[in-house]
């Protein structure tokens, strides 16, 4: 299949910083500080060249992500459903064709995502990464289908991977597996 022309206006950013941070000791992981700044606002400069419009997904602290400059959207449905409640909300709040998502712990990737991404979908309403392994939460899915994630989350779906591919999403290979490391302990922020 043909690769996918995107216009970077056509999509809308979305930044998750709304998990409950466990592996972290219950800390909002978006407002960890890492190299002088919270790891959400890196996410945001890194990806904001990419995008025509950004927002973030919390569901503590708004104020602070507020403060941000950018829309803070909060999860539309009960209870800490994970990643996949913090997609409805961007779907929903989208305006553009495509929403393009990133998670607030990982700063390191690729500059270019989101074109790749594009180009990889082939025809397809989902692209993912995915690199030694995949990485579901760095997407570009179609806002079109906010109304089938509901429908998944509403039947008790919660793996990201699972509903990407069950909605005719595709892998997109990235060749550096490095790019896609996350801070998901106080060790490997302090590491980073």
């Amino acid at each position: 299949m043909a690769a996918t022309a995107i216009s970077r206006d056509e999509v809308t950013g979305l930044v998750l910083a709304g998990g409950l941070g466990r592996r972290m000791g219950g800390v909002d992981k978006g407002l960890l500080a890492w190299q002088g700044r919270p790891l959400a606002q890196h996410a945001l400069q890194r990806l904001a060249p990419q995008v025509g419009a950004l927002a973030v997904s919390a569901n503590r602290h708004l104020d602070t992500y507020a403060g941000f400059g950018v829309p803070v959207l909060t999860d539309t449905l009960p209870g800490s459903l994970g990643p996949l409640a913090g997609l409805l909300a961007g779907l929903r709040h989208a305006r553009t064709r495509w929403l393009a998502v990133v998670p607030c712990d990982a700063p390191y990737f690729p500059v270019d995502l989101v074109a790749r991404l594009a180009a990889g979908l082939g025809g397809a309403p989902i692209g993912y990464a995915r690199a030694a392994r995949t990485h579901p939460v760095f997407c570009l899915v179609d806002t079109a289908l906010a109304e089938t994630l509901e429908a998944a989350l509403a039947g008790g779906e919660r793996r990201v991977e699972h509903w990407l591919r069950a909605s005719g999403g595709v892998a997109v290979d990235f060749d550096d597996e490095a790019a896609f490391a996350n801070f998901n302990t106080p060790e490997t922020l302090n590491d980073g």
